[in-house]
């Protein structure tokens, strides 16, 4: 009969000087940063191929406010006069013109009739500065437009989208 070893079974022995500690990372842990890492780069890759709203056609009513808006955004007074009726440009006083910096503008509804139709749309002001950062408020307004042959113009737009073809800026 071999002699049986008493005690507890043996566990290994201490490390050699020298050697490092290996020790096996947690692989809950891994699947966590793992899944971290998958989230990250999909937000990553949703804010950066964003861009711009696809445009609505222009034989539209609501093709016509969203291109008449982003002309005047961009500053050309131009091209927005482009699609207002005769009846608006008219309409226009110097006292009237607002500055259309830091807009957006968001299509709610649209109510289109044989003769006429209602663009709906949410406008976004940001103004900056201020004590606790910039302010912003939101106001629904709409668009007027009217049949011009083939096409829609433009009869009646927020004040905040208000153009005055051939006026000189204040």
């Amino acid at each position: 009969m071999s002699p049986q070893p008493e005690g507890p079974p043996e566990e290994p022995g201490p490390e050699k000087p020298g050697e490092p500690r290996r020790t096996r990372p947690d692989r809950t842990l891994l699947a966590i940063l793992a899944a971290i890492a998958v989230i990250v780069i999909i937000a990553l890759a949703v804010v950066f191929t964003r861009g711009e709203p696809a445009p609505l056609a222009e034989s539209t009513p609501a093709g016509v406010a969203q291109r008449y808006a982003a002309a005047v955004i961009a500053g050309d007074e131009a091209a927005a006069s482009a699609y207002l009726t005769p009846a608006a440009r008219s309409k226009c006083t110097p006292d009237a013109r607002p500055t259309a910096r830091n807009l957006r503008v968001t299509l709610v509804s649209t109510t289109e009739r044989p003769e006429s139709a209602d663009v709906r749309v949410l406008v976004t002001v940001s103004e900056p500065g201020g004590p606790f950062g910039s302010a912003e408020y939101q106001v629904e307004d709409a668009f007027d437009l009217v049949r011009s042959g083939n096409g829609w113009l433009i009869d009646a737009a927020p004040w905040q989208l208000t153009v005055c073809p051939g006026q000189v800026k204040q």
